[in-house]
């Protein structure tokens, strides 16, 4: 139980730095633009070493189950 808490926590910690990066911008000019930002702030979010452990792993999965949403 103590690994699904510690993966929750660190998803929450993601999401609130996806929200602080677009609450800082009023509008985005295309959507392209916002996803730039996002993309952005989830590479920096790995970076600092805050990411989940085994995310290489998890994302992997995830471009597994949804294609459409992952660019190769």
């Amino acid at each position: 139980m103590g690994k699904i808490i510690y993966t929750i926590n660190a998803i929450e910690s993601l999401n609130r730095v996806i929200r602080k990066t677009t609450k800082t911008r009023s509008s985005f000019p295309t959507d392209d633009a916002a996803t730039k930002l996002i993309y952005l702030a989830i590479r920096s979010f790995e970076r600092t070493g805050r990411a989940v452990r085994e995310w290489v792993a998890a994302r992997n999965q995830f471009a597994i189950l949804y294609p459409e949403r992952f660019n190769r």
